[in-house]
């Protein structure tokens, strides 16, 4: 989904879906300026020592986020164990702060496991709109097992606008240009348009990585 126009091909974003992620990565070597961008000013990373900051830029009302979402959560399951991975809800305007409070809640409760994929059907499957704050408590009010009095305190904490400050800090760091794209070790920006793929996107990441692991 672009900055600018919000829209991606969903054929070209999934066009090497049926590839392993070993194929992708043998197809050819990945390019500086081609298949990532190498960042002009490097970001700080937040990963333990030893290990390589991965992001995902995400937004929930982004139908090909939707789409990429299963398979980043399986690929998460099998990233190098140096990877230090975590997702960013990105804002391209001040309408997306609700989501990006809703995602940072739902990390502060424990609660990303259980109903970040859950938001994600809520949005593109059962066609609800969660973008504004009322809707999103009025949901989050019929999932079993939520707290609403500690959702309404963390949604709307000092810790939660921190990291919602932080999120928009990265995504202009990244020079984030639309999503489901990914960031590396701080030094690295890759998209389905710069990988051909999502599924292209992850093997890029992986090389990135690797590279970022000897630097």
């Amino acid at each position: 989904m672009k900055r600018r126009d919000f829209s991606l091909s969903a054929a070209s974003a999934l066009a090497a879906s049926a590839l392993s992620l070993p194929a992708l990565a043998q197809s050819g070597a990945f390019k500086e300026g081609k298949d990532y961008a190498k960042l002009a000013k490097p970001v700080a990373s937040s990963a333990p020592a030893g290990q390589v900051e991965v992001i995902e830029f995400f937004w929930y009302n982004c139908s090909h986020c939707n789409e990429f979402e299963p398979t980043f959560a399986n690929w998460v399951k099998t990233a190098p164990k140096n990877a230090s991975v975590h997702r960013v809800p990105v804002a391209f305007n001040a309408s997306f702060a609700p989501q990006q409070k809703l995602y940072y809640t739902l990390e502060g409760m424990g609660k990303v496991d259980e109903l970040h994929a859950r938001v994600f059907r809520a949005i593109h499957v059962e066609r609800q709109n969660l973008s504004k704050e009322e809707a999103i408590f009025a949901w989050m009010a019929k999932q079993p097992g939520v707290d609403m009095a500690k959702f309404k305190e963390t949604y709307n904490s000092f810790t939660v606008s921190n990291q919602v400050r932080r999120a928009t800090q990265l995504q202009q760091d990244y020079s984030v240009e639309g999503v489901p794209s990914m960031g590396v070790a701080g030094r690295y920006y890759t998209d389905g348009t710069m990988a051909g793929s999502m599924p292209g996107v992850l093997a890029v990441v992986n090389h990135l990585i690797g590279i970022s692991a000897k630097a």
